[in-house]
């Protein structure tokens, strides 16, 4: 699967994709938010080939993507849209950028297109998301796409030696608008 934005190309990972993946999840920036204080390559090279086998699912109801500049090549981050199950009224959205990229919009145009498949291609009822509440960054792309904030939950997840909030979003099909 390729899907082209404006900007963007979102395509399959490759096994070739894991140093990259380590290089931008071993950032502090990026590892404020996660649960992780360092990423191995073991673990990098795990996520990629996580990647790469839901790709070949004979019902694949899981799309997480390369995010790549068409210019370059250059890998800068991922997105997705998982269902828990193939034929799923439901999904969720996530994506992560390499904190040199952050601010472009990059995250916002590709979540746009995690929407754009899950309503117009899979005929999804809902989309939901969630993040830490203090990644305003986050918050915001979730709100850009057109996402409401149905909620907060206090104290939901505890890494880094303390508990942190998050704010959980979503979108109805008749809410989309591309």
């Amino acid at each position: 699967m390729i899907r082209v934005t404006s900007r963007l190309v979102l395509r399959e990972f490759v096994a070739e994709d894991w140093p990259t993946v380590l290089a931008y999840q071993s950032e502090p920036a990026y590892l404020r938010y996660y649960e992780w204080t360092e990423r191995t390559a073991e673990e990098a090279q795990a996520f990629v080939q996580r990647q790469i086998d839901q790709q070949h699912g004979e019902q694949r109801y899981r799309y997480q993507l390369a995010i790549a500049l068409p210019e370059t090549g250059e890998l800068i981050g991922n997105c997705g849209l998982r269902l828990e199950h193939p034929g799923a009224f439901e999904g969720d959205i996530g994506y992560e950028l390499a904190p040199q990229h952050w601010g472009n919009g990059y995250a916002t145009e590709a979540a746009r297109s995690m929407l754009a498949l899950g309503f117009e291609e899979l005929r999804l009822h809902r989309i939901w998301a969630w993040c830490i509440a203090e990644n305003v960054g986050s918050a915001h792309v979730l709100e850009k796409i057109g996402m409401r904030r149905e909620g907060q939950h206090r104290d939901k997840e505890w890494f880094k030696g303390r508990w942190w909030d998050t704010y959980t979003y979503a979108i109805l099909a008749h809410e989309w608008r591309p």
